[in-house]
């Protein structure tokens, strides 16, 4: 669960600075939001879902 609002959060503050910047329109940003929601409803859910779990594992166990 921490992970998940981790990349929300992520997502967020990326969706703002572009927002900000300029380089992505409201309108991107909406149609962004509908495609994850669709893609959350879809069969693919539950790969992306294990994809993102395992490349989270991965990145939390490299050492700096």
């Amino acid at each position: 669960m921490a992970v998940s609002i981790s990349v929300v959060l992520l997502l967020v503050v990326l969706a703002v600075v572009f927002l900000r910047n300029g380089a992505l329109k409201l309108s991107h940003a909406i149609v962004c939001v509908l495609l994850g929601f669709y893609l959350a409803s879809t069969s693919m859910a539950p790969t992306i879902q294990n994809g993102l779990t395992a490349t989270a594992d991965i990145v939390s166990k490299l050492q700096p």
